[in-house]
C-alpha cells in the first residue's frame, strides 16, 4: 500500500445514519473495510464536486493507481470526506458549511486548486445521494454523497498521488468520451456512473443558470443490480 494512502486511512470521517444524521466519528480505513462477509461498510458522509470551467466544460479526473478504492477509474473532478476532527470545523451543518470546507480543501489537495481562489458561496449544493459499492474483496464505499457544482475557470496543479489525469469535456463531447473509455476499458467509479445515469446531464443543461436549480432535501437512494452502488 502507498505509504501516504496508508496514512490517511488514520483520518476520521463522519459516521451517519440513513437520514445523514451524525452519530460520530469513524477512521477512514474503518469507513472503507468490506465486512467479513463482504457487507457494505458503515456509513459515512461524503461529497462529489463537479467542476465546470465557464465554457461549460466539466472537469474529469482519472483516479490514481495509489487510491484504496477503485483505482485507475474516471470520475467527477472532486471526491472525498468531511473529516471529524479538522479546523476549520467540517462537521458544521448551518448553510452546509462544513461540506464546502471540505470541498475546498480537497481541491486544493487534490488538484493543486487555490483555495483563495473560491468562496465558499461559490459552491452549489443541489441534492444527496445514498449508495454502496464493493471495490474489491476488502474495499468498498457506503456514503451520503453531497453533489456540488462549482462554475469557475480554474488553475491547477494535479497530485500525482491522488489523480493520474484530469480532462475538460463538453456536454455534446461526453459520447465520445465515454466511447474511448470503454473502448480502453476504462471505468467510471460507481457514484459517477449513477450521478451521470440520473441527475447529471439535466443539471449540466442548465449551468447557465445554475442559481436557479433549488436544493433538493431528498437524498436520493441510488441503486443497481438490485442492490446499493
Amino acid at each position: 500500500m502507498d505509504p501516504t494512502q496508508a496514512f490517511l486511512l488514520k483520518e476520521k470521517c463522519i459516521a451517519v445514519d440513513t437520514n445523514d444524521k451524525a452519530i460520530g466519528e469513524i477512521s477512514k480505513e474503518e469507513a472503507h473495510l468490506l465486512g467479513p462477509n463482504g457487507q457494505l461498510p458503515p456509513l459515512h458522509r461524503a461529497f462529489s464536486v463537479f467542476v465546470f470551467n465557464t465554457k461549460n466544460e466539466l472537469l474529469m479526473q482519472q483516479r490514481s493507481e495509489h487510491k484504496i478504492t477503485f483505482p485507475g477509474y474516471y470520475t467527477n473532478s472532486c471526491c472525498s470526506h468531511p473529516l471529524h476532527n479538522c479546523s476549520p470545523d467540517e462537521t458544521d451543518e448551518a448553510y452546509h458549511v462544513g461540506i464546502r470546507r471540505a470541498a475546498r480543501r480537497r481541491l486544493q489537495i487534490e488538484l493543486g486548486i487555490d483555495p483563495g481562489s473560491i468562496e465558499l458561496s461559490d459552491f452549489k449544493i443541489l441534492t444527496r445521494i445514498i449508495y454502496g459499492a464493493t471495490s474489491d474483496g476488502k474495499w468498498g464505499e457506503h456514503e451520503v454523497d453531497y453533489i456540488l457544482f462549482l462554475r469557475k475557470d480554474v488553475s491547477m496543479k494535479p497530485n500525482p498521488n491522488e489523480v493520474s489525469r484530469v480532462v475538460y469535456v463538453s456536454l455534446a463531447g461526453f459520447r465520445e468520451f465515454q466511447g474511448y473509455l470503454e473502448k480502453n476499458n476504462i471505468l467510471f467509479t460507481p457514484w459517477f456512473r449513477l450521478i451521470l445515469n440520473s441527475h447529471l446531464k439535466g443539471w449540466w443543461k442548465q449551468i447557465d443558470n445554475l442559481e436557479r436549480i433549488e436544493y433538493d432535501p431528498v437524498i436520493h437512494r441510488l441503486e443497481t443490480h438490485g442492490c446499493y452502488e
